[in-house]
């Protein structure tokens, strides 16, 4: 019966924009209503199918031959992050997108995006991901020009190029799978090369898809797009480019791929933890020398998403090598709750930095000051956000960086370990000037009238503070055994996904 809800999560984004583009042009309906509407249901569905495991076939099609929708813990967790960010921002671009002309088509392109991403943690099929990918990303494009302006739509225009470049490896690398195996099913195809083994066209096609999703993710050394698309988009998008799509489009599909499908060995989880370190080292660096708050956000997005891949790469490479299985799960566990954390302490620290340049009309920190004192909601919140991003105790981001030093301490890779810790304090050092520019001190003149934001603004704010708090305080076991646990079985069951799907059917 749940997996008859699956399509849901396509239908009601997919069916919410068209009708969105039809009748809120001439404000038959507000378009905020229709996509707040359709995000809450969104979140509804996905907290109520939680527990639930199931495959759905699309018109009753076996596969190969038919697409299959596969629910398991790792597409749940993914659904939940995906759809509670989408709520969050819709609610705060009510009062956020008064300002923009055409709003409709604001939220139009919104919930197209939105149903990309959950079409691409539910499919089991290679091209349906690839379609549900292009979706997507061609709405994030669009919506990363919205403002029309020259800025955007430079920053757009770069995207889109780097973007595009991204898809066509990751059709190449799929044409390369199925003229191989023959297939397009996942399942399918991980069935068919455990029996004949990795060859040399499946390592060159998984180069296409590290390349190519590496991309769409953000990862160094393909990360050159995202310091200028985000800083440029709308404040609730920058919270959905950061918080859910390069997560969805790059990371989910990178896992899933390398974990489920190709089954994962010492040269992948080397390449991944090698990418890892890279992004974790490079972004934070280039993130402490900004001045413009979002950019500086932006970079932080590709250091802490190096964590996210550290942490999977690493429990790849100790099961690859015979390693111990709880060591490994360990990994795990610290990657995909710092991919949770990440989308909850990101998303807040760039609505956060909308609701400073709505109030101030400025991103940058020397030009702010007081802002603790002007408007405490969002100094507040953005001080939480901070201190979780920064590793400090006791707030989530903290006990996920934790966890992968004890992984990478207890596997004997003491340089793994210290180099995390490393980039952690360099992250604390850039927030700590954040906080220092925009939240303390006196109050700049130019600032003397600036008031807080409005209600619709601060209430996703606070949300997502209390999760900070929540998940670092209150919910940590909770969190790890009831949230995390199901989709490191996964990963730690890799290639079995296969036997997963077809007993399913």
């Amino acid at each position: 019966m749940m997996n008859s809800i699956l399509p849901l999560f396509v239908a009601i984004p997919l069916g919410a924009s068209f009708l969105i583009a039809l009748v809120s042009r001439k404000r038959k309906l507000p378009a905020d209503i229709i996509a707040n509407l359709s995000t809450l249901s969104l979140l509804v569905l996905s907290i109520i199918i939680f527990q639930a495991r199931g495959v759905y076939k699309i018109g009753g099609w076996l596969p190969p031959a038919g697409i299959n929708w596969v629910l398991d813990g790792f597409s749940n967790l993914f659904l939940v992050i995906i759809n509670l960010i989408s709520i969050c921002a819709t609610v705060f671009s009510i009062k956020y997108m008064k300002h923009y002309t055409g709003v409709y088509k604001y939220y139009s392109l919104f919930l197209l995006m939105t149903a990309g991403m959950n079409g691409v943690v539910l499919t089991g099929d290679m091209f349906n991901l690839f379609v549900f990918l292009e979706i997507a990303s061609i709405a994030s494009y669009a919506l990363v020009a919205f403002g029309g302006e020259h800025e955007e739509l430079e920053a757009s225009f770069k995207y889109l190029v780097l973007g595009s470049l991204g898809s066509i490896l990751i059709l190449l690398g799929i044409a390369l799978v199925y003229g191989m195996t023959g297939y397009l099913n996942m399942a399918s195809i991980s069935k068919a090369i455990s029996s004949s083994g990795i060859g040399q066209v499946h390592i060159f096609a998984a180069l296409l898809f590290i390349t190519g999703f590496g991309i769409k993710a953000a990862l160094v050394p393909f990360h050159s797009w995202l310091p200028d698309a985000h800083p440029s988009a709308p404040a609730p998008i920058s919270a959905m480019l950061s918080g859910v799509l390069i997560k969805a489009i790059g990371i989910y599909s990178l896992i899933r791929i390398f974990f489920n499908v190709f089954g994962m060995n010492s040269i992948f989880g080397g390449m991944l933890i090698g990418i890892g370190i890279l992004s974790m080292v490079i972004g934070v660096f280039l993130a402490v020398g900004q001045w413009d708050l979002k950019r500086l956000l932006a970079y932080h997005s590709i250091s802490q998403m190096g964590y996210v891949i550290l942490g999977i790469g690493l429990g790849g490479f100790i099961i690859a090598n015979g390693g111990s299985l709880i060591v490994a799960s360990l990994a795990f566990l610290g990657g995909l709750f710092h991919l949770l954390n990440h989308s909850v302490f990101k998303s807040l620290l760039f609505l956060c930095s909308g609701s400073i340049e709505n109030a101030t009309g400025t991103r940058q920190l020397k030009e702010m000051g007081g802002l603790l004192k002007k408007m405490p909601v969002t100094g507040t919140t953005c001080t939480i956000a901070s201190l979780s991003i920064a590793g400090v105790p006791p707030f989530n981001g903290f006990w996920s960086k934790l966890i992968i030093v004890i992984a990478a301490m207890q596997a004997g890779y003491y340089i793994i370990g210290f180099v995390t810790i490393l980039v952690s304090f360099v992250t604390l050092v850039s927030f700590l000037k954040v906080m220092r520019y925009s939240l303390w001190g006196p109050v700049s003149g130019i600032l003397a009238n600036v008031k807080e934001s409005p209600v619709l603004m601060v209430l996703p704010l606070v949300l997502l503070a209390l999760l900070c708090i929540g998940m670092g305080v209150i919910a940590l076991p909770g969190v790890t055994e009831v949230v995390l646990k199901p989709a490191i079985e996964v990963l730690v069951r890799g290639a079995e996904y296969a036997g997963y799907v077809f007993s399913q059917l």
